[in-house]
């Protein structure tokens, strides 16, 4: 079974969503929020593959999390005055993981003014590259 690699300390976004997927683990590096977790029973499909649900919920959230970070940055506001949502959302399915992998989703903030963000992420599991996702999300500010 994998270890949790250095610098990831256990998620500090909880959601009723991931909560069956806990432990789930988070790494800040600057406005990047990388999110992993050691895959277990609860992500995966029968055949003990990571399901892809899982993969694009977690993109989602690290993708969303750093668009986030990245406003609030530029922005020089409190979290209560920016909203997030997503708008579009792609996934490539490259490769699986397995039970006991690593899977880390790394984001990239591509855009962040106006209304509109636009970030991408890579995923992987065990270090290889297993998935690339895509989203554009609706930015606001209260």
């Amino acid at each position: 079974m994998a270890a949790v690699p250095d610098g990831f300390t256990p998620h500090f976004r909880k959601s009723a969503v991931t909560d069956p997927w806990e432990p789930l683990y988070s790494r800040r590096s600057g406005d990047r929020v990388d999110i992993g977790l050691v895959l277990a029973a609860p992500h995966c499909n029968s055949r003990g593959f990571v399901h892809g649900a899982v993969i694009a919920a977690l993109a989602d959230n690290a993708m969303g999390l750093s668009l986030h970070a990245t406003r609030l940055r530029e922005l020089g506001a409190g979290e209560a005055k920016v909203d997030i949502v997503t708008v579009t959302l792609a996934i490539d399915f490259l490769a699986t993981g397995k039970l006991g992998d690593w899977l880390q989703i790394t984001p990239r903030v591509l855009k962040s003014g106006g209304a509109t963000g636009f970030v991408d992420a890579l995923v992987t599991a065990s270090d290889q590259l297993v998935a690339r996702a895509s989203a554009v999300f609706r930015a606001t500010n209260r």
